[in-house]
């Protein structure tokens, strides 16, 4: 026997002839002279929560369709404007409780989300999430730092001053996040210093520099600013700048003389560098005078 028959037949929705009837008759008969109460604080309501990562990188007809309307607080079940749909392939009611909440998560920094405002902007609220530096504290509130070579790299002010420099340099939206720096925390937690500072040195080789060579168009004069590297003496530089010789290039030739005012070269060092692995490179990041001068 079908729950789903018997539902329709006891409510009259459905008639069942031969076969299966006497079974359905009678149940439905028990059924009518059964009462079942219950009281309203009987029932525990539980709340749900749908999360869509990455919502702006779908398309809403798709991962919605018809649903759409139906998520506004004003059509779900049990409001005054509540809605139902027929959905196509069981036909089936279906209506969207007041219980269910959707979180879509986006990057805001990409702006193919532009497309999807309209549809989105009436049935979602916009919550902002910058970057969170209290993840970066431990329990007692302070700063994790890696303890390394007699330095200390503070994490903290670290970013903080990456962040103040592309928010300068671009915008608010293009700021770093906190969890970059989420792998260095666990390894500090576990009192493995030497590989926190291995961890700093990948995140920033192969995630925070492509990032900024992204966002600034491989305009490497930014993407040194960023990191300091203007005030960092030149041993302690992660981007090599030098004059291009246009001379030396293309011969003493007028043709040349428009492209070679002002013109550098920028070259990011080996990944094999010792400086990678050296915390006052990290630390000249955000507080260049501890690092020592460069010698004539």
């Amino acid at each position: 026997m079908s729950v789903k028959t018997l539902k329709a037949v006891y409510n009259q929705e459905k008639e069942i002839k031969g076969g299966l009837q006497p079974y359905y008759g009678a149940l439905i008969e028990h059924l009518s002279h059964t009462q079942i109460t219950q009281t309203e604080n009987q029932i525990e309501r539980k709340n749900f929560v749908l999360v869509i990562d990455e919502i702006n990188r779908g398309n809403i007809s798709k991962v919605f369709g018809e649903l759409i309307t139906l998520i506004e607080p004003s059509k779900r079940l049990g409001q005054k404007e509540s809605l139902e749909v027929v959905l196509p392939y069981s036909g089936e009611k279906f209506s969207v409780p007041d219980n269910l909440y959707i979180i879509g998560t986006m990057n805001t920094a990409d702006r193919s989300l532009a497309l999807m405002d309209t549809a989105l902007r009436r049935r979602f609220d916009f919550v902002e999430m910058m970057p969170d530096y209290k993840v970066l504290h431990n329990e007692e509130n302070q700063p994790y730092k890696i303890e390394i070579e007699g330095y200390e790299i503070d994490l903290v002010l670290l970013l903080k001053t990456l962040n103040k420099r592309i928010l300068a340099l671009y915008d608010r939206e293009h700021e770093l996040g906190h969890a970059f720096l989420i792998a260095v925390v666990k390894e500090i937690i576990a009192d493995r210093h030497e590989a926190a500072l291995y961890e700093l040195a990948n995140c920033f080789q192969n995630k925070i520099i492509p990032l900024l060579a992204e966002y600034f168009f491989e305009d490497w004069q930014k993407i040194r600013l960023v990191l300091g590297d203007n005030q960092k003496p030149k041993a302690y530089q992660l981007i090599k700048q030098s004059d291009i010789d246009y001379e030396v290039l293309f011969g003493d030739s007028d043709e040349v003389t428009d492209f070679a005012d002002d013109a550098q070269d920028f070259t990011l060092i080996d990944n094999n560098s010792k400086l990678w692995k050296q915390a006052l490179t990290y630390i000249g990041m955000y507080k260049a005078s501890q690092l020592p001068k460069d010698e004539d």
